[in-house]
């Protein structure tokens, strides 16, 4: 069943945790929502990125085109497993991702932070 969505609206997590559910307006203007189990949520969250690059790409023909979020704050924490960092990166809006760092990436991202960046073709997003 394919249903075109209009408008999400409502989007929250069950009361045991055990999944989320995406509410939205159909383009009939009728509701509906969507619950996905949290062992799916992941997948469905690691899968999205991927999509909308995709349809940008085919959207706009170009293939150099990439969806970037704009960085406002970053927090580097210590893991229980003291070899991993976890770095979370924030918009302004409040959309978080957390990266578990490997301590061989670590030194590796930070000397690639403080390096030059090549010359590059500046494109508006």
């Amino acid at each position: 069943m394919e249903i075109k969505v209009r408008s999400l609206t409502n989007c929250e997590v069950a009361a045991d945790g055990g999944a989320i559910s995406l509410g939205f307006e159909d383009v009939a203007g009728n509701p509906a929502a969507v619950s996905v189990s949290l062992n799916q949520v992941g997948a469905l969250i690691m899968t999205l990125p991927g999509l909308l690059e995709a349809a940008l790409k085919a959207r706009y023909g170009d293939q150099s085109l990439r969806y970037a979020y704009p960085l406002a704050s970053w927090v580097l924490e210590q893991s229980i497993d003291t070899t991993q960092r976890i770095i979370t990166l924030e918009t302004e809006d409040g959309f978080k991702v957390r990266f578990s760092i490997p301590k061989a990436e670590q030194s590796l991202l930070g000397e690639a932070l403080t390096q030059p960046m090549p010359e590059v073709t500046v494109r508006p997003n």
